[in-house]
């Protein structure tokens, strides 16, 4: 992202980091008094009390998004990413594959994904490879993309790959058990909890779901369905972010967005917030903030995030949820 929010915070929130501005002694003359003075508050304010339950809410929470981070199958483990060609894309250990599988365990060309003309992928397993798909030894057969959130999951030795689907281009996504980001995974960092990172707000519902082009952290933009818009109030501010949902009908807000912290105390690109959409003709969503993630691309570089749309860049800092500084 080259893109940088506008900042209209003062210059000690990027400097002081999250525990805000330094404590100075009092100065003889009345104008560095006054400012002592104003210091001596900012570094005495208490932070807002937290109930028991809702902090065990959020550390559980926590503890099952780093569960998922790390379980075999997630995140940590993405190793590459390769965009099919129209013919047939070999993989295996040897560096000249279209998709390579790096390991001694791993036969040179272990078998290839033919891209054929009518755009099915189509796994063709080399002689002797043993090759799985959901745990069966697997002959030459179409793959199930992931467009449908259900893709057919290849297996070979640590690797796990299957067919994703962005804007009708065809990929392979591979992902490693044995991967080293998981292995020396380190845990996230999070801004202190607060309770007032936690708002009611109202959605105004668009006359009808309208589509909108996101652009990605790397290949094709991808169409998300936007329903409508969510006003809330933070610090003062009348503030607005763009929900979207995968069908007219998905019950789960989600939201791509970036704020005055981004680039400073958090991931440049921006962060992720899900929230449970209102019932039908309901108006109440419920922001957490205080659950804002990372996108999966702080995490790997083979990750294809969506971008926050423009409209989605708050000029108020959201010191809530998860901080970046270096997850590899």
């Amino acid at each position: 992202m080259t893109r940088r929010p506008a900042a209209t915070e003062p210059e000690w929130w990027y400097k002081g980091g999250m525990n805000g501005p330094r404590c100075f002694p009092a100065r003889a003359t009345a104008t560095l008094s006054l400012l002592a003075v104003v210091l001596a508050t900012a570094c005495t304010r208490k932070a807002p009390a937290v109930d028991p339950a809702y902090r065990a809410e959020i550390e559980a929470w926590r503890t099952a998004r780093v569960a998922a981070l790390t379980a075999p199958d997630g995140w940590l483990t993405l190793t590459g990413l390769y965009w099919l060609k129209p013919r047939a894309n070999r993989f295996g250990s040897d560096p000249g594959n279209e998709i390579v599988l790096p390991g001694a365990a791993i036969a040179g060309v272990a078998g290839a994904i033919d891209l054929r003309p009518d755009g099915t992928a189509v796994l063709e397993p080399g002689p002797g490879a043993a090759v799985t798909v959901g745990g069966v030894a697997a002959g030459e057969r179409p793959l199930r993309s992931d467009r449908d959130g259900n893709p057919d999951v290849v297996a070979l030795g640590t690797y796990r790959f299957y067919v994703i689907d962005r804007a009708g281009t065809l990929g392979v996504r591979v992902k490693d058990t044995a991967s080293p980001a998981r292995a020396h995974f380190k845990g996230i960092e999070h801004f202190p909890l607060n309770p007032s990172y936690r708002v009611t707000a109202t959605f105004e519902a668009y006359p009808a779901p309208r589509q909108v082009k996101v652009a990605t952290h790397q290949g094709p933009s991808q169409t998300m369905l936007a329903p409508g818009l969510v006003r809330f109030s933070l610090g003062g501010r009348s503030l607005a972010l763009e929900p979207f949902v995968s069908s007219p009908g998905d019950r789960t807000f989600f939201f791509v967005f970036r704020d005055a912290t981004s680039g400073h105390q958090t991931y440049g690109a921006g962060r992720f917030l899900d929230a449970e959409a209102p019932p039908r003709g309901g108006r109440t969503v419920v922001l957490d903030f205080n659950k804002a993630t990372n996108p999966p691309c702080a995490f790997t570089p083979f990750a294809t995030c969506p971008l926050p749309p423009l409209a989605n860049e708050l000029p108020v800092p959201i010191a809530a949820g998860e901080m970046y500084s270096s997850h590899r």
